[in-house]
This record gives structure tokens, sequence and C-alpha cells, in this order.
């Protein structure tokens, strides 16, 4: 494995990892609750901007990687489309990029 493949798969390792340390114990703490958590998503400008942002994000990279998934046979890869929905783009990027490298070796 490639030593830019490794980074690839160390930063969606992170991109899980350091979320999930702000998302469950919120979750945790109210009750579960995905609506309470998308109320305080949107609690001032900044942070809707920042959802905003990073859902234009997500919308964008899953029509590259069907795309790119289609058009390359490369099924394997519309595994990271689940991802950027269930943990997030800072997961689903590169986990996409390791995937998809994993031809290019």
């Amino acid at each position: 494995m490639s030593v830019l493949r490794m980074i690839y798969l160390a930063l969606a390792v992170v991109g899980t990892i350091v979320p999930m340390q702000y998302f469950l114990p919120w979750l945790a703490a109210n009750e579960w609750s995905i609506m309470g958590m998308i109320d305080a998503w949107h609690t001032n400008d900044a942070s809707s901007g920042l959802v905003w942002d990073l859902t234009i994000a997500a919308l964008t990279l899953n029509i590259w990687i069907l795309v790119e998934g289609i058009a390359r046979r490369d099924w394997l890869s519309l595994l990271a489309i689940p991802t950027i929905y269930g943990i997030g783009v800072s997961c689903a990027l590169p986990l996409y990029l390791f995937l998809r490298s994993r031809h290019e070796v």
C-alpha cells in the first residue's frame, strides 16, 4: 500500500473519530434526538452557514462518487455514499479517495 493510500485511510479514521467525539456525547445527553441535534446546528447564523457548507459539499461528493463509480464500474467505491450521511464528509472523502486509488497502484 502506498504512503498516499495510508494517509487517506488514516484521515478517514480521524474523520470518523473526531466528529463522533462531539456527536455521541451530545446525543446521549439529549435522549438521542436527531431533530434536537439539527435544531442545535441552527442556533446562530455562523453554525447555519457551516451546516449549509457541509450539506453542499456532501451533495457534491455524492454526485462525484456516483458519476465516477458508474463510469469506472468501481462498485466498491459506492460504499463511501452511506458514509457521507452516516458519519460525514470528513470520513467519506478520504475513504472514497482510499477506495478509488486502489486501482492506481
